[in-house]
C-alpha cells in the first residue's frame, strides 16, 4: 500500500511538472538541477504584482532576518579571500539563507554552513567583471543589436561613448519631465570616471564601427554620471550615466524580437522574480532574481570596486555577455523596470544589477516607458 502511494504522488509531481512545462514554456531557461540552490525553486510569489510594485512591507520577516544576518557577516565573509560577494537567497527548500559567491571552489570548512542558524549557501561563480564591448561571435538573430539604427534608435542596442573604441547597451530612455536622456552605465558612457560632461555618445558604440568615428551616429551627450569608487572597501550602489538626446534621436522600444517598451512605474526586487532584459550582445534573455541585498567585488579596467545593495539573477542559459553593459532589467512579462545591468560572471550565467530606484533617483529621471 505505501509502494501505491509513493508511485501515485510521483505520477502526481510529474504530471505538475509536464502542466509547468506547457503553461509557462519560458520557465525551462531558468530551471537548473545541480549543486547550486535557489535556481531550482521557481514560485509565482516572485512574480510582480497588479499593480507592478512589490514594496519591501511584503518581504517576509524571515527574509528581512537573514538579510540583518548577512549584514553582519559579510565584512567577514568577504575577508575570506576566495569570496567575492554575499547576498540573500533561498535554499532549495525556499529557506532564507545567505548566498557565498566564490571565485573558486572552498575547502569544506572554511565557510561556515550556517551563521546564527541561517544557513550559508556557497556558490562558485568566477569573478565578476564589468560588461563593455564585445570580442564574441554576433547573436544568431535576424535583428542585429550592433549594427546602426534608422532614428529615432530602439533601446536595448550598441552604444558608447566617442573617445573610446568599446560599446555597451542603451537601457532606457528616461526624463526629467522636460528633456529625453539615453540612459547606461558610466563605464560605458563616462569612460570609467574619465570623460566630460558634454563628450558625444553614439548608436552604434565605436567597436561595431571599426572604432571609426562617424558624425551621423551621435544620438547625443554626456549630462551627467554616478563617479565609481574603485576601492574593496567602498559601497558604490550604481554604475550609471545619462546622455542628452530627443525624441527624433532615441525611441524608447527594444526591436521587435525584444520585450517590447518597459513600463514607466519601476518594482522592487525580489527573490525568485521572473526577469529579462535585452542587450547589444545576447539580446532577448530571461532570468530569475536569485540574491537581493547583494555586496560584490567587480572587476573593472580601472580596478575593483565594492557594490553594496545589489541584485543578483541566474539562468542556466548566458542571461549577460560583453557589451550587454547598460541594459534595463524588467519583470517577466509585466516589463516593470527593476534594475541596471553591468557586471556578470564569465560564463554569463550569473548578472549583477543596480537597483533601478537608486540609479533613477541619483538623476531625477523616471523610465519615459509605457
Amino acid at each position: 500500500m505505501r509502494n501505491y502511494f509513493n508511485l501515485h504522488k510521483i505520477r502526481k509531481i510529474g504530471l505538475f511538472v509536464i502542466i509547468l512545462f506547457f503553461l509557462f514554456p519560458g520557465i525551462s531557461d531558468v530551471i537548473s538541477i545541480g549543486p547550486a540552490t535557489v535556481e531550482a525553486k521557481i514560485t509565482q510569489n516572485g512574480v510582480s504584482s497588479t499593480n507592478n510594485e512589490i514594496t519591501p512591507s511584503m518581504i517576509d520577516p524571515k527574509i528581512q532576518a537573514a538579510i540583518a544576518t548577512q549584514n553582519r557577516y559579510t565584512p567577514w565573509l568577504m575577508a575570506i579571500q576566495e569570496v567575492i560577494g554575499t547576498a540573500t537567497g533561498l535554499t532549495e527548500n525556499g529557506r532564507p539563507a545567505i548566498l557565498a559567491f566564490t571565485k573558486s571552489e572552498v575547502r569544506a570548512g572554511i565557510i561556515p554552513s550556517d551563521l546564527e542558524s541561517v544557513p550559508v549557501v556557497v556558490i562558485t561563480t568566477g569573478e565578476f567583471v564589468a560588461m563593455p564591448s564585445s570580442s564574441g561571435k554576433r547573436p544568431a538573430v535576424t535583428i542585429d543589436p550592433k549594427s546602426r539604427f534608422s532614428r529615432p534608435v530602439p533601446i536595448g542596442v550598441s552604444t558608447g561613448n566617442a573617445y573610446e573604441c568599446s560599446a555597451g547597451t542603451i537601457g532606457a530612455r528616461a526624463t526629467d519631465g522636460t528633456n529625453v536622456y539615453s540612459l547606461s552605465n558610466n563605464h560605458v558612457y563616462a569612460r570609467e570616471n574619465n570623460a566630460t560632461v558634454g563628450e558625444m555618445v553614439l548608436q552604434p558604440g565605436l567597436y561595431d564601427t571599426g572604432c571609426i568615428y562617424d558624425s551621423n551616429n551621435v544620438i547625443g551627450n554626456l549630462t551627467n554620471f554616478k563617479p565609481i569608487i574603485f576601492s574593496t572597501s567602498a559601497t558604490n550602489t550604481v554604475d550609471a550615466a545619462i546622455a542628452l538626446s530627443s525624441t527624433a534621436n532615441l525611441g524608447n522600444q527594444t526591436p521587435s524580437n525584444g520585450y517590447g517598451t518597459p513600463k514607466s512605474i519601476t518594482a522592487e526586487p525580489a527573490l525568485n522574480m521572473y526577469v529579462q532584459k535585452y542587450g547589444r550582445t545576447t539580446a532577448l534573455t530571461k532570468g530569475i532574481i536569485n540574491g537581493i541585498n547583494a555586496t560584490i567585488n567587480v572587476g573593472y579596467g580601472s580596478g575593483t570596486a565594492r557594490f553594496v545593495n545589489q541584485i543578483v539573477v541566474y539562468s542556466r542559459k548566458p542571461f549577460i555577455k560583453p557589451g550587454d553593459s547598460g541594459s534595463l532589467l524588467v519583470t517577466d512579462p509585466d516589463r516593470n523596470p527593476v534594475g541596471l545591468l553591468f557586471a556578470g560572471s564569465s560564463d554569463g550565467k550569473w548578472a549583477i544589477a543596480n537597483p533601478i530606484r537608486e540609479v533613477l533617483d541619483s538623476f531625477s529621471i523616471t523610465i519615459d516607458g509605457e
